[in-house]
């Protein structure tokens, strides 16, 4: 006789559960729909996207890490390949549309081996196998630079600007770039700043060797300019602090009112003192400046600032040479950084020239309007990220798809080579890699199958650098066109969006279990 067996609970009643293939099918269809939601934005004809939060902000960008930034995606599949654009654009600072909408076309190669039975382990191997390969041809395939190749780099910048709100001014914008970038010691891309103004055109932004804070001086009566100036940079409020527990104070007539505004008045009086003691002639304050503070700076002939950026706060204690300060009773002499003038423009801007230490420069980018301005900020952004990567390795390609073909190609020469389901695997990577002509021809409204079928006969002639013209249609050279991106961004999408579609695929089991309450 058998006895019926009780079933065993281990999860939670409210938990959901997916495994084997619907699992992964979910999976890859939340990784692709990510993939075509910046899909259209991809090139020189690509569309922008209006971001809309809910506070009513509006952002209207083709940049990808900003537009998947602002997207609330909750489905987790669909968040890793969020993670491949910030790692993008952490990394280079360029090429987030390019890396995730590979993510995207690995994965959706990856379904049809899926169907055919091939084991999400063997796809993974495979895909690993062509993207070292593709690695190793991409170092063989680059060409180098050097930092005093200026026009190359001024290709690469105006290529990174190319189909962005700064176009119209890429070559003023590129000039600039070139000149920031140049001026860093190690083309570190961190020390140049980016200040945004809105008010005039594009054609009018500039560099400036220093710093400038889009903050004026608190007080009217305080100087305008300071030569000589000597910086106390405080995060520490020049007013009374509020207490960090919830406190009340009671007052039952008015002179215990009185004593208490007194007592307000002596502690920031003792404040602004402790600073006039320390030699200052300018004063940077992260947090608040109370309204006596700020009169008794200006009699003082103390040209003050609040409220102003950590970031920023960073920036000029490494321009100035001046230490942050969390207590006025601490600031001494020895903290202050020099600079050779502080001054306020026309803008309500403040300016740092001639800073102790050089090597921080600001790129101030105008435009008429705060959207327009922001993309612009973004374009030169991007244009900074592919100048300072091109020069930290040394190493460029040509772009308009043409690298792309060109890996395509000898990966299905290396396909061959390899016995077992791997090379299947090897192929689909490959047909993967040709996502990114393909897109470009799509949002150009040209015919996919008809610029592919060009690109692959050129390449099969032996021409490395043919790619596809998205204002005629035709076959060019890429090179010769101008049309440069740094190794790096190439490497790192392709880096980035193999580890993230091997991980997708080797997930067979989704757990969502309702949160455990306590009592």
């Amino acid at each position: 006789m058998t006895q019926d067996k009780e079933p065993v609970y281990i999860l939670p009643e409210d938990a959901i559960r997916q495994s084997g293939k619907v699992a992964q099918r979910n999976n890859i269809a939340a990784a692709k729909i990510v993939a075509e939601t910046v899909r259209t934005t991809l090139g020189p004809k690509g569309m922008d996207k209006m971001l809309v939060n809910a506070a009513g902000d509006v952002t209207v960008t083709n940049d990808g890490v900003t537009i998947l930034r602002d997207m609330e995606i909750e489905h987790p599949a669909a968040k890793m390949i969020v993670e491949v654009a910030k790692t993008q654009e952490d990394e280079v600072g360029d090429g987030t549309t390019t890396a995730v909408v590979l993510a995207g076309e690995l994965l959706r190669q990856a379904e049809s081996l899926l169907e055919k039975n091939v084991h999400p382990t063997v796809i993974a191997k495979g895909y690993r196998q062509a993207s070292e390969k593709a690695d190793a041809l991409l170092s063989q395939l680059a060409k180098p630079l050097t930092p005093v190749d200026t026009m190359l780099m001024k290709k690469i910048a105006m290529t990174a600007m190319t189909g962005k709100g700064a176009e119209a001014a890429k070559e003023k914008l590129s000039s600039l770039v070139i000149e920031a970038v140049q001026s860093m010691p190690t083309f570190s891309k961190e020390a140049i700043k980016l200040q945004k103004k809105v008010g005039s055109t594009v054609e009018k932004s500039s560099l400036l060797k220093g710093i400038i804070i889009d903050r004026e001086k608190t007080h009217p009566s305080m100087p305008s300019s300071v030569q000589e100036a000597r910086i106390a940079l405080l995060n520490t409020p020049l007013e009374v602090r509020d207490t960090d527990i919830e406190a009340k104070i009671s007052i039952t007539n008015p002179a215990q009112m009185q004593e208490y505004l007194d007592m307000e008045e002596t502690m920031i009086t003792k404040l602004v003192e402790q600073v006039v003691a320390s030699g200052a002639n300018v004063v940077v304050c992260q947090k608040g400046v109370d309204d006596l503070a700020q009169y008794m700076l200006s009699k003082e002939n103390i040209y003050a600032l609040r409220r102003v950026a950590a970031s920023d706060m960073a920036l000029l204690a490494q321009a100035t040479g001046g230490r942050i300060v969390s207590n006025t009773a601490d600031l001494t002499q020895g903290d202050l950084g020099s600079a050779g003038k502080v001054e306020e423009t026309e803008d309500e801007l403040t300016v740092f020239t001639d800073c102790k230490q050089a090597g921080v420069v600001t790129l101030l980018v105008r435009g008429a309007t705060e959207h327009v301005v922001a993309e612009v900020e973004r374009a030169a952004e991007d244009a900074i990220g592919d100048v300072a990567s091109a020069l930290k390795t040394g190493q460029v390609v040509a772009g308009a798809g043409s690298v792309e073909v060109e890996l395509s190609k000898q990966l299905r020469t290396f396909a061959d080579s390899l016995s077992g389901k791997e090379q299947l695997a090897v192929k689909a990577f490959a047909d993967a890699l040709e996502i990114v002509p393909t897109t470009l021809a799509e949002n150009a409204g040209l015919d996919p199958i008809d610029v592919v079928t060009s690109l692959k006969a050129a390449h099969d002639q032996g021409t490395t650098w043919k790619g596809i013209d998205v204002y005629s249609g035709n076959v060019m050279n890429a090179w010769e066109e101008g049309v440069i991106e740094p190794l790096a961004i190439k490497t790192q999408a392709l880096a980035s969006a193999t580890e993230v579609a091997v991980m997708i695929l080797r997930i067979d089991d989704v757990i969502a279990a309702g949160k455990e309450e306590y009592e």
